[in-house]
């Protein structure tokens, strides 16, 4: 199985991103895995089975359907494993606004580390390359995602894309019903499962356009919909925290997205981005 480098690998992130598409034995020992982290390297398959309440035959299946040939080759991974963000350097005691600041930069800091695991450079070049070749973008998403969504779309006019951002999910599914061939729905959704963006981006590929999917998980209606995943976040946090993270996920890979896109075009780039400067140098002080 490959992985993007053995420095930035991260289990947990590669497990949590995978949770949504287990069976419920299977998610058990997801579970037991993602509490053990790096200290399954002292774990038999046995003893994972009784963390799990289950046999290990389930124990190897569990690590099949996660990617892995077998328990053993999940120990490899787990020992060589970067090092976790570690608890948050914080002292909260018993205040609750320190608590939420710890627990905070804590996922945010975790969301950023696992990027090594489940962003890959090969996704990001096939997604910018089809942006790079696109005639007319269109760029969905709802509720907090629609943050990452205005960002894209500021980010990618400044490099020349001829972009539709509609805020209305109606707007937003009509704009990609009449893409052209070749044309690039961006939908962006942490759970990858918010009905109306998987309905606009559906309603691109129907219209014959690409739609590359911005999601917190690997499998999903939205990456079953996409002709190009990429995957960033899948924090199981506390109330809050999972959309907090994955949405500094989500804008991180934006900025990726468009530095790899600024690659592709950097001469006819520079014309609107000497235009984006303009139009904020207009509005400063």
């Amino acid at each position: 199985m490959e992985h993007n480098s053995s420095d930035g690998y991260r289990l947990g992130a590669h497990v949590r991103a995978r949770l949504p598409e287990l069976r419920e034995t299977e998610a058990r020992v997801a579970q037991a895995i993602l509490d053990q982290g790096a200290d399954l390297v002292r774990l038999s398959v046995s003893d994972v089975a009784a963390l799990a309440g289950t046999a290990p035959s389930s124990v190897v299946r569990a690590c099949q359907r996660l990617g892995f040939r077998g328990y053993q080759e999940l120990k490899i991974a787990a020992a060589r494993q970067g090092p976790g963000s570690g608890a948050p350097a914080l002292d909260p005691g018993d205040d609750p606004a320190a608590r939420a600041l710890a627990d905070t930069l804590h996922a945010s800091r975790e969301a950023l580390d696992d990027l090594a695991t489940t962003l890959t450079a090969t996704g990001l070049r096939a997604a910018a390359a089809a942006l790079d070749a696109a005639p007319r973008v269109v760029v969905a998403a709802a509720g907090l995602s629609a943050a990452v969504a205005a960002d894209a779309a500021y980010r990618l006019r400044a490099l020349g894309c001829v972009v539709d951002a509609p805020a209305d999910a109606l707007t937003a599914q009509l704009s990609a019903a009449q893409l052209p061939p070749g044309a690039v729905c961006l939908a962006i959704s942490h759970t990858g499962a918010t009905r109306s963006t998987v309905d606009t981006a559906r309603r691109a590929r129907l219209a014959g356009a690409e739609v590359i999917g911005l999601t917190s998980y690997a499998q999903s209606p939205l990456s079953e919909t996409s002709t190009h995943t990429l995957v960033a976040g899948g924090q199981d946090l506390v109330f809050g925290l999972e959309t907090t993270a994955s949405r500094i996920a989500h804008l991180v890979t934006v900025d990726a997205l468009a530095q790899t896109l600024l690659s592709l075009r950097t001469t006819t780039a520079e014309r609107t981005l000497h235009l984006s400067a303009d139009v904020t140098a207009d509005h400063s002080y």
